[in-house]
């Protein structure tokens, strides 16, 4: 098989590990990466848990030299709505130098410039020069759950032993200027139900005199910032650094990252960031608080007057370094305990969380994986941190005391998440460069 050929047999899998009814197909797509790493001479074996398998993969052993952990997920998200995709999600399409398909960027597309950069050393070297671990797993998309608890285990810690962990789950700045990400932001999640009234009441006869759950969930959110956008959950802030001035400096010279740009790439008539910080500084390194999704009451065509007897909303907390994610869930419960009226019940339900996660971008690992960049795509890497969250790397680094190097491949325009999700071949064949280059250079930097 060729490079693409595998990559697209891989984007065909639908491995969505939030949906049961793809069960199948995710563990189809662990054994499509234990047969393709055990044809390059892997030691590679799928660990079944409860929920999605995990794949561990180790390379020949080579004495004397550095291991490098990879780790990546093979899940993705859902495909919905699907009535906005051009073509089918999981059939991979390519248009204009793009492949379209569900996992194209995040993270198939990726894991398999990894794994064929791995290939093309050996093919060219006739070995690694260093060893080389895979840990692939198939729940990232849902939380990572079953690699939470298999990471636990001294066993396995052991097993997974390494001097430094790769990570190409994250972004590039342009398609010629790639990006060295040394943090990711923190994560958590909570729902927040109001009710009133026993059943739905008709707003006519019942109006003015009962509380609207919808009404009171919207004034209770409103509550959680001011008009600087300065969030007013009553010790959010405890323990955040102020921003050093060389990111600062930094991230201005990111492509793509002025305020400007930020606006024009998202669609919005301008910016509208915590006051005195710009849109960069805020992606990067300022904490948030979202509503993710909100509803309750009557959703259909035409008219249906009632006062509802419940309303729901989804939050989510983007979090940086000094920030305990389970704290913040109390402090965002305790808020709203504070501001919820006596007119209404409340239910507060926690979800997933994941500590935030800093690297030293300076080290001897990371050097090699800047230079491995810039001599892949011409250009030297932009220094910057990670919008987004991959809490089990955060768990995987601490338990085993290594750095995490973030490399990442997927361009602002990849649309991760939604439908059309696309990666550039040209993007791709590069990957697959830099992950040989990196590779030379980190058996070199020991």
């Amino acid at each position: 098989m060729s490079h693409l050929d595998d990559l697209f047999a891989f984007l065909s899998i639908p491995s969505v590990s939030a949906l049961p009814e793809h069960a199948a197909d995710v563990e189809r797509c662990a054994d499509f990466l234990v047969a393709k790493l055990s044809s390059l001479g892997f030691a590679a074996k799928k660990h079944l848990t409860d929920i999605h398998p995990i794949v561990v993969a180790h390379s020949p052993k080579v004495e004397g030299k550095p291991t490098v952990l990879i780790y990546g997920h093979y899940d993705v998200m859902p495909v919905d709505p699907l009535a906005e995709w051009i073509s089918d999600p999981f059939t991979p399409t390519v248009r204009d130098g793009r492949v379209y398909a569900r996992g194209a960027s995040d993270d198939k597309g990726e894991i398999m410039a990894l794994i064929h950069g791995v290939e093309r050393v050996l093919r060219e070297d006739g070995a690694l020069p260093l060893n080389v671990t895979f840990l692939l797993e198939g729940e990232e998309e849902r939380g990572s759950e079953s690699l939470f608890r298999f990471v636990q285990s001294p066993e396995v810690q052991q097993e997974l032993a390494c001097d430094v962990m790769v990570v190409s789950d994250t972004g590039m700045a342009a398609p010629d200027v790639p990006s060295f990400s040394y943090g990711l932001k923190g994560l958590c999640c909570f729902e927040l139900e109001v009710s009133a009234p026993a059943m739905d009441l008709h707003s006519g006869i019942f109006g003015g005199a009962v509380a609207n759950p919808i009404t009171t969930l919207c004034e209770m959110i409103a509550t959680t910032h001011d008009e600087n956008n300065h969030i007013t959950v009553e010790g959010f802030y405890d323990g955040v650094s102020e921003i050093a001035d060389w990111e600062r400096e930094s991230w201005k010279r990111v492509p793509g990252m002025s305020d400007t740009e930020l606006a024009q790439l998202t669609g919005v008539p301008q910016l509208r960031t915590e006051t005195g910080f710009s849109g960069a500084e805020c992606v990067y390194a300022r904490p948030t608080f979202e509503l993710n999704g909100i509803s309750g009451g009557y959703e259909g065509t035409g008219s249906k007057t009632v006062i509802p007897t419940k309303a729901f909303a989804k939050m989510s907390c983007r979090l940086v370094p000094g920030q305990d994610p389970a704290r913040i869930q109390d402090l965002c419960e305790a808020h709203f305990r504070k501001v919820c009226p006596p007119s209404v019940r409340m239910k507060f339900t926690r979800g997933h969380i994941g500590a935030a996660y800093l690297s030293d971008p300076h080290s001897p690992y990371g050097k090699a994986a800047q230079q491995a960049l810039e001599s892949t795509f011409g250009n030297p890497p932009v220094l910057v941190r990670e919008g987004g969250s991959i809490p089990i790397v955060a768990e995987i680094s601490q338990r085993l005391g290594k750095d995490a190097l973030f490399l990442g491949l997927d361009l602002p325009d990849a649309r991760i998440h939604s439908p059309n999700e696309n990666m550039r071949l040209d993007i791709f064949e590069k990957g697959i460069t830099m992950t040989a280059t990196m590779l030379r250079l980190m058996a070199r930097a020991c």
